[in-house]
């Protein structure tokens, strides 16, 4: 119903895998997601939401309940979920569900790793387009999930209530675009990007 990239990241040498942001609204897309991880014979170690936007947790309660794996991510963005159906109705989208919320041993802070086969993830926190936004970082392959933080060409949009726009350009500026430019960058929306790309290209620039 909302357009989102849901991922799945997972070490072919020991099939442990991590499910990124299931953003799983319809039926057949949480089939689509349990189908892939039983077709590779992947073991869920880890599900890991970027931030906590609707269109970014719609599955997680399915993907916790298939995999025995409970969400993790940062509770600063605990209303959204509190309020999930007041937010969605503001959009015009009732919604009559409830979404778990996130524990607090899985409460995920900046500097936090996240290990699963050979594979380690670096937790960086940079918030402005949500107070709680997570970037993934894997240093080992060059790769990070950025969320709603760095897209192609443009950055998250700032103009919620508890949206900062200063905060998501410094954030972008100091951690993100510190990396190697090798880098490749996996957003909640849309193609996959460089940060030499971003370097080049992103309109932050103009900001």
């Amino acid at each position: 119903m909302i357009g989102v990239n849901t991922y799945v990241a997972y070490d072919e040498t020991t099939s442990d895998a991590v499910i990124i942001d299931p953003g799983c609204y319809y039926p057949e897309e949480e089939q689509a997601l349990k189908q892939f991880v039983e077709e590779n014979k992947l073991n869920i170690r880890h599900i890991l939401n970027t931030h906590l936007h609707f269109d970014h947790i719609f599955g997680n309660n399915f993907a916790e309940e298939t995999f025995g794996v409970a969400p993790k991510a940062n509770d600063a963005d605990m209303p959204w979920l509190q309020q999930i159906g007041r937010r969605l109705a503001s959009f015009g989208i009732r919604y009559d569900k409830t979404v778990n919320p996130i524990k607090p041993e899985n409460v995920l802070h900046e500097g936090d790793t996240v290990t699963f086969g050979r594979y380690t993830f670096q937790i960086l926190h940079i918030p402005g387009h949500s107070p709680g936004s997570l970037v993934y970082y894997c240093q080992q392959e060059n790769i990070l999930f950025s969320g709603d933080v760095l897209f192609q060409g443009s950055l998250g949009r700032y103009d919620f209530l508890d949206s900062d726009g200063q905060a998501l350009v410094t954030g972008i500026r100091q951690k993100l675009f510190t990396l190697p430019p090798e880098t490749r960058v996996y957003s909640g929306h849309g193609p996959s990007t460089t940060i030499a790309a971003e370097l080049t290209n992103n309109i932050i620039h103009s900001l």
